[in-house]
C-alpha cells in the first residue's frame, strides 16, 4: 500500500499483512489528507462482513473519543455484541463486562475501586521498587555483551511491575506471559478466528485467575486484585453490590495483558528509535532534565495500541459523513499521533518536542489507568540502561507481531558494552 499509487478503495485495514512491518504511515498520511473519516468497506478479511468508519485526523478522533455517551465502549442500544476491536464481541460475555468495554455509570464506579492504585503517592512508594528490579534486569544483561531486548529486557520490567501490583508470585510470571502472548499472537490466523492454542491459552489464564481471585477473598492483601475482591458498588438498584465472579476474572486477565503487552513495546521501540536517532540517545544520556520529554516522544512515536473501536449509540455526522445507530468507528491513535496540524514534522523523532499532546493513551472516560506506571517504568529503565551500558546496536531485524491492534514485537536483538569509566571518543555515544 504505497501512498500515491493505491485507491482508497483497495486498503484494508483488516489484512494483518498489511501491518507487517508496522503501522502502516504511508496509508494514513492519505488518509489524514484525502479521508480523515472514511468508510472502510467490508472484505474477505473483515470479521463478520461489516465495514466500519475509520478515523484517522486528530480532531475528528478528539471529538468522538469525548463523547462516550454518543460513541459507546460497549454496544449500541439492544445489540448482541459490541467491544472495543473491530470484531463484535458478546454483550454480557465481554462487551459489557470487561471495564475498556464497559460505559458509565458501571465503568466510572468501577474504576473509582482501583484509582488508588495509581495516584502519585501510590506511584512515588513503587518507585524505588521499580528501580531495583531495573538494576536486576540490567545486570542480567551487562556482561554479556548482547541480548534480545524485547524478552530479556522490555517484557521483564512491565511484568513484574503488574505481578507486584496484582499480588502475583514471581514464580508464576512465565506462565501469565505466555498465556498472554498467545492470545495476542496472530499467526496462522485471522481477524475474528480462534484456534487451539489460544483457546487452550485463554482457559489457562481464565483458570488460574478464578484461582487466584478465590485465595484472595479467603487471604487478601494490600493489593489491587484484594481492593476489587473485597469492594462493593452501587448498583443499579442503588443497592450495594460486589462485582460479578465473571467482571472479576475479565479484570485479572485485563490487568495482566494491558499492563504488560503495550508498556512493554514502548520501551522495545522506543529503545529502536534512541539508537536510530544516536544523537538524541547521546543527549540523553548526558542530560537528563531531557528524560520527561523523552518518554513523551517515545510514548508518542511508538503509539503501542494502534486502534479502539466505539460503536455509535444514534444516528449523527461526523464531518459531513452521516454515520448511523450500530456503526462500528474506529479510532487509529498512531494517526492521531502523526497528524501534521497538531505536530510540527510529525515524522521527526524528538525527545526535545513541546508541546506534545499525544493521544497514546486514549482521552477522558476511558484514559489509560496506568499511563504514570507505564511512564515511570520506561523512565527507570533508561536511566538504568543509560548509566551501566553505551555502544547500542541493533544485531538484526525487529521481528514484529502480526497484528493491526498493538504495535507489538517480537525480538529485538542488540549489542552494546559496559559503559566507560572514562570519556568516551567524540562521536561514539552509541
Amino acid at each position: 500500500m504505497t501512498s500515491g499509487t493505491t485507491d482508497l478503495k483497495d486498503v484494508d485495514l483488516t489484512d494483518l499483512d498489511a501491518f507487517a512491518g508496522g503501522f502502516p504511515d504511508d496509508v494514513f498520511t492519505r488518509l489524514r489528507a484525502e479521508a480523515p473519516v472514511w468508510w472502510h468497506r467490508p472484505t474477505a478479511h473483515t470479521p463478520g462482513g461489516v465495514g466500519f468508519w475509520v478515523l484517522s485526523f486528530y480532531e475528528m478522533i478528539m471529538a468522538a473519543v469525548s463523547d462516550a455517551e454518543l460513541f459507546s465502549s460497549e454496544r449500541a442500544p439492544g445489540a448482541s455484541g459490541g467491544g472495543t476491536i473491530i470484531e463484535d464481541l458478546p454483550y454480557g460475555f465481554a462487551s459489557g463486562v470487561l471495564l475498556n468495554m464497559m460505559d458509565d455509570p458501571r465503568h466510572h464506579r468501577i474504576r473509582r475501586l482501583v484509582t488508588p492504585s495509581f495516584t502519585p503517592r501510590a506511584l512515588a512508594l513503587m518507585e524505588a521498587e521499580i528501580r531495583s528490579r531495573s538494576r536486576a534486569i540490567v545486570d542480567g544483561i551487562a556482561q554479556r555483551g548482547s541480548c534480545d531486548f524485547l524478552t530479556e529486557v522490555a517484557v521483564e520490567l512491565p511484568l513484574q511491575a503488574v505481578a507486584a501490583l496484582m499480588g502475583i508470585p514471581d514464580s508464576d510470571r512465565a506462565n501469565l506471559m505466555a498465556w498472554s502472548n498467545t492470545t495476542l499472537d496472530y499467526e496462522g490466523r485471522e481477524l475474528g478466528e480462534s484456534n487451539d492454542a489460544v483457546s487452550r491459552a485463554a482457559a489457562s489464564m481464565t483458570e488460574y485467575g478464578n484461582r487466584f481471585i478465590e485465595e484472595k477473598k479467603v487471604c487478601p492483601g494490600q493489593d489491587i486484585i484484594s481492593a476489587v475482591v473485597g469492594a462493593t458498588i452501587d448498583g443499579d438498584d442503588g443497592h450495594l453490590e460486589p462485582l460479578t465472579d465473571l467482571e472479576l476474572v475479565m479484570f485479572f486477565n485485563l490487568l495482566v495483558v494491558a499492563g504488560s503487552e503495550t508498556t512493554r513495546n514502548s520501551i522495545a521501540l522506543g529503545m529502536v528509535a534512541l539508537i536510530d536517532h544516536s544523537e538524541q540517545l547521546c543527549a540523553l544520556r548526558d542530560d537528563r532534565s531531557l528524560m520527561a520529554g523523552a518518554v513523551e516522544e517515545i510514548l508518542r512515536w511508538t503509539s503501542a495500541t494502534l486502534y479502539n473501536r466505539r460503536t455509535a449509540t444514534r444516528d449523527t455526522e461526523l464531518d459531513g459523513h452521516v454515520i448511523r445507530q450500530g456503526d462500528k468507528v474506529t479510532l487509529w491513535w498512531p494517526s492521531a499521533n502523526r497528524d501534521g496540524s497538531v505536530f510540527e514534522d510529525p515524522f521527526r523523532f524528538d525527545i526535545r518536542r513541546d508541546p506534545n499532546p499525544h493521544l497514546t493513551f486514549g482521552y477522558r472516560t476511558h484514559f489509560c489507568l496506568g499511563a504514570n506506571l507505564a511512564r515511570m517504568e520506561i523512565r527507570c529503565i533508561l536511566d538504568e540502561l543509560l548509566d551501566r551500558l553505551e555502544g547500542f546496536t541493533l544485531a538484526g531485524p525487529v521481528e514484529r507481531v502480526r497484528t493491526n491492534k498493538h504495535a507489538g514485537v517480537w525480538h529485538v536483538p542488540m549489542t552494546f558494552c559496559p559503559r566507560q569509566t572514562t570519556p568516551t571518543p567524540a562521536g561514539r555515544c552509541s
